[in-house]
């Protein structure tokens, strides 16, 4: 894996996030078809270049754009 990969798939989370709203992360799997440490992953991205809100709920981790 390198950043090129984790750009990419950012991009995915983004888009899903810019189409849906509001996803939890079982949403962004199914929506991105990443797996759970690539959607982790791209979060991390898009958190550090302030683009994402996320959520810690009981049940799942909620994320979306700012």
């Amino acid at each position: 894996m390198n950043v090129e990969v984790i750009g990419n798939w950012a991009g995915l989370v983004w888009t899903a996030l810019n189409e849906q709203g509001k996803l939890g992360v079982k949403g962004l799997k199914k929506a991105t078809k990443l797996k759970e440490k690539e959607i982790y992953a791209a979060l991390g991205w898009l958190a550090r270049e302030g683009k994402v809100s996320v959520e810690d709920t009981e049940t799942d981790v909620m994320v979306a754009l700012v």
